[in-house]
């Protein structure tokens, strides 16, 4: 069976158990990224965060864990959630212990529901806000702002950026239809310009920064990081 790429629930139990890349699609034409790709998107996600080790860090969209544990050491808890039951129950086995957990839940409505938002002080949210339309990625942004008040970082990794869509489509493609269908391939393309504007509806501003050249989707991605507006 073809499952999209956008399809992380299904998908995922279709590989091997212990095949943590690829479950997540980090790979090349079906191999998993080396370990050097993987430093690099650990290294971005560390510096955008500035973890100082007693960090109460939050994920939206984690996954299966195989990122987020590189950051544990700069954490006193964590939490990461996802709403693939699958990918959690990977992550629960390989990676939690006590005071690093992972549960299953919708992105939105877990950021109206967590009990304790202000004990979280940076939230990070990598390859995720794409497959998000602009009203729940609105929705999201504002209940970090609203809700979370501890959390004046919030980290946004591998962000797709329109401006640079015509390097990664084939030349001769028609793409335009899928830069704003966040069920597509890569989600919905956003410039760091429609980012900025996006985050600004709940007072957050954005400094966008590209990943180094030797990182493998350096042509046509971004990170952004947001910080609570003066």
């Amino acid at each position: 069976m073809e499952y999209s790429k956008s399809d992380y629930k299904e998908y995922p139990k279709t590989v091997a158990p212990d095949d943590l890349w690829a479950q997540v699609r980090r790979t090349v034409y079906g191999k998993p990224i080396s370990d050097d790709q993987i430093a690099l998107i650990v290294d971005s996600m560390r510096d955008g965060l500035s973890l100082n080790g007693s960090e109460r860090l939050l994920e939206l969209g984690c996954g299966n864990g195989a990122l987020s544990h590189f950051l544990f050491d700069g954490c006193i808890e964590y939490m990461g959630v996802d709403f693939s039951d699958y990918l959690i129950s990977v992550a629960q086995r390989k990676f939690q212990r006590p005071g690093f957990s992972f549960i299953v839940g919708d992105v939105c409505s877990y950021l109206q529901d967590e009990d304790e938002p202000a004990r979280f002080t940076k939230a990070l949210c990598y390859a995720v806000l794409s497959y998000l339309t602009d009203e729940q990625a609105t929705a999201a942004l504002a209940a970090l702002a609203d809700r979370f008040t501890g959390v004046r970082t919030v980290f946004l990794g591998n962000l797709p950026d329109r401006d640079r869509a015509h390097l990664f489509f084939p030349d001769g493609k028609d793409f335009r239809a899928e830069l704003d269908d966040p069920t597509s391939q890569i989600g919905r393309w956003r410039s760091p310009e429609q980012l900025e504007a996006l985050a600004a509806r709940s007072g957050w501003k954005v400094r966008a920064s590209r990943m180094p050249d030797t990182f493998y989707q350096a042509h046509y991605r971004y990170n952004a990081v947001l910080e609570r507006a003066p």
